[in-house]
């Protein structure tokens, strides 16, 4: 019996060394979580995939240069929940993104806020939060 304790508790210990960086995927602190940025573009490409939903979007910068953004949304087994699918957004949409934007300044956006959203020039929401 004794001999079969040691490896059982190196493997367990192996297992929760290994557990730890696995809630890290979750983490916010790429994003400026205290502020909001509001885009206005255009959708190129909308993948509806897990373990994040993706939109990229064209959006003319102060300098009337294009930007590509991408935002992040949620999975898209969670969207499907709240009424979305693979046709919610598509390549031409016009769009107003609301998230909250990468730290380092890159073109991405965090969408899993209430305050968070994808919506048309009437502010229909065309992608949104659910919970």
């Amino acid at each position: 019996m004794k001999n079969k304790v040691f490896p059982l508790l190196s493997v367990g210990f192996g297992l929760l060394l290994v557990s730890g960086p696995l809630s890290a995927h979750h983490g916010k602190g790429a994003f400026d979580m205290e502020n909001l940025t509001i885009e206005k573009g255009t959708v190129t490409k909308f993948e509806f995939i897990n373990p994040h939903a993706l939109i990229f979007i064209e959006v003319m910068g102060d300098k009337g240069n294009v930007e590509h953004w991408i935002a992040e949304s949620s999975s898209n087994n969670h969207l499907s929940r709240g009424g979305y699918d693979k046709n919610s957004l598509k390549p031409g949409d016009q769009v107003i993104v609301t998230g909250h934007r990468a730290k380092n300044g890159a073109y991405g956006l965090e969408l899993q806020c209430k305050e968070c959203s994808v919506a048309d020039s009437q502010n229909k929401v065309l992608l949104g939060y659910y919970f």
